[in-house]
């Protein structure tokens, strides 16, 4: 398999300040500056949800078209936002994986661009390592190790996350993604996309305990999850009912608690087998209040630290991009004249 990322090259970190973040892996432009003493210093974004929604879920050709639009007047908006010039960017960071094929190469080939034209370094970097340190953003950052359990639209994981590219898968997805899970449930039940915040804001209106789904894999020993069989448990379950309102609000409850009590129980049998006391949570499903608040009921009853992103950093942004392009530039890493995507590739196989 490629390499993922370049060896260090003989270019000195010393000089390189600002970064720029793109992010065009999927549905949102995003587009970002980080500082290394300021810290991130503005960021804007754009969703695509609006132009996706008629269809019930991502169009990849769409996709790809909408962030050609979006990318140069948001670098502009970005850049205003800051009172900064191109001049003042050192670096240049952007999504080359995992995502959409097409809209990968339309931040690879503008970042890498830009970079060529402004004489600057450029750096693709991994989408699912980007969540990961994405909490790294905030006022107060997780230290190393920690476990991370990331789960957003296309990958569930929990990694033990030791530093800088040095990640342990503990247990992954065999099917569906709990982000993907959402999605099609939500769908079943009528609801428009994203899944995710569709079915919280439906489960809030439903009643506890009127449908008991089950929890998948929690008797395993392992820390691997799968949701495909979960959804078909909504699907059977809607088939039998009445299908009333009240109906598909008590399974949309029932169908989040299921898929946060796994989430749960996976994360504390990962914080026990590795010992750790500290557990990031990142990802767009990371957003999900009520898992937020079953983690912290959680972290309080057994002692152990949660960090997460603001609800914002949470979904595909262009902050973790330029935060993690910071990072990587400044160990040496950097692109050369080739254009760099890969729409699969896994974590734990980084350097």
């Amino acid at each position: 398999m490629q390499s993922f990322y370049s060896k260090p090259t003989d270019f000195h970190p010393k000089n390189l300040h600002c970064v720029l973040g793109i992010e065009t892996s999927c549905d949102e432009t995003g587009i970002a500056l980080y500082h290394g003493q300021k810290g991130l210093i503005a960021h804007s974004l754009y969703s695509q949800i609006d132009l996706h929604n008629q269809y019930g879920g991502v169009v990849p050709e769409l996709a790809s078209r909408d962030h050609i639009l979006k990318v140069l007047p948001l670098l502009q908006e970005t850049l205003a936002n800051a009172q900064l010039t191109l001049s003042a960017i050192d670096g240049i960071a952007y999504c080359a994986g995992p995502g959409l094929a097409g809209a990968l190469l339309v931040g690879a080939t503008f970042g890498r661009s830009l970079g060529w034209a402004l004489g600057i370094p450029t750096l693709g970097v991994h989408h699912m390592e980007a969540h990961l340190l994405a909490p790294m953003l905030e006022e107060h950052p997780p230290e190393f190790p920690f476990i991370a359990l990331l789960v957003s639209g296309g990958h569930t994981l929990l990694a033990q996350v030791n530093d800088i590219g040095d990640y342990q898968i503990l247990g992954r997805s065999l099917d569906d993604a709990v982000g993907e899970a959402f999605d099609k449930t939500a769908k079943l039940l009528g609801l428009n996309y994203p899944g995710g915040p569709a079915i919280a804001a439906l489960a809030e209106q439903g009643q506890a305990k009127q449908y008991t789904f089950p929890r998948p894999m929690v008797n395993r020993p392992d820390c691997d999850f799968s949701f495909s069989g979960l959804k078909t448990f909504v699907s059977t379950t809607l088939k039998n009912s009445d299908q009333t309102p009240q109906t598909k609000a008590n399974i949309a409850h029932e169908f989040q608690a299921a898929v946060t009590d796994t989430l749960v129980i996976k994360a504390m049998r990962a914080l026990k087998q590795t010992g750790l006391n500290r557990l990031v949570i990142a990802g767009g499903v990371a957003a999900n209040t009520w898992l937020r608040k079953e983690l912290a009921d959680m972290a309080t009853k057994h002692g152990f630290t949660l960090y997460y992103p603001r609800p914002s950093f949470c979904t595909d942004n262009g902050a973790m991009i330029a935060y993690l392009g910071y990072r990587r530039l400044n160990l040496g890493q950097s692109d050369n004249l080739g254009i760099k995507t890969m729409a699969r590739y896994p974590l734990d196989q980084l350097d």
